[in-house]
């Protein structure tokens, strides 16, 4: 009977993890530019989800609590200092673009450090505001406001640096 629902728990953990693992690897990659880095991280928060699957997988919102724990993680890393903050790398990208995907980079790390775990988790996640409101257990409207300020300062950062790209 256990080796039954040990059986039962590993195969919906297996399906689960096909579709949560690249997406806990995406957002890690995001936060630290850095392919190893993220791949443990995102293999962290699924043994972490692994050891605690039987309450995990009830959960309404599993999706969300997985992503939330591959951001602490990846976090943790740049706290640490572990690795340094560094934009993914650009393949065949035009120098502009490039130029342009490295301010933002730059730019999202320089936001306070929940204003950018909510932008992230809104915008590179992929995760609702209502989700994001319920994964970090904060209201609607707090989510709301950092989502409309982070905006706001990411647009201003970004522009900034167009002015410098443009003097170039």
């Amino acid at each position: 009977m256990v080796r039954l629902a040990e059986t039962r728990r590993d195969e919906g953990f297996d399906a689960s993890f096909a579709v949560l693992f690249p997406r806990a690897f995406r957002l890690s990659f995001r936060l630290l530019g850095d392919r190893a880095a993220a791949e443990d991280a995102a293999a962290e928060a699924m043994a972490r989800a692994f050891a605690d699957w039987k309450r995990v997988s009830e959960l309404p919102y599993r999706e969300a609590w997985v992503l939330r724990v591959a951001s602490n993680i990846a976090l943790d890393q740049i706290r640490r200092r572990k690795l340094p903050v560094v934009a993914p790398s650009a393949v065949s990208e035009d120098e502009d673009t490039h130029a342009l995907r490295v301010a933002l980079w730059a730019a999202l790390h320089a936001l306070p450090r929940r204003q950018r775990e909510i932008v992230v988790l809104r915008y590179i996640a992929g995760l609702t505001e209502p989700e994001v409101a319920q994964l970090l257990g904060i209201s609607l409207g707090t989510v709301k406001t950092h989502v409309t300020r982070g905006r706001a300062a990411l647009r201003r950062m970004i522009k900034d640096e167009e002015t410098v790209i443009d003097l170039r």
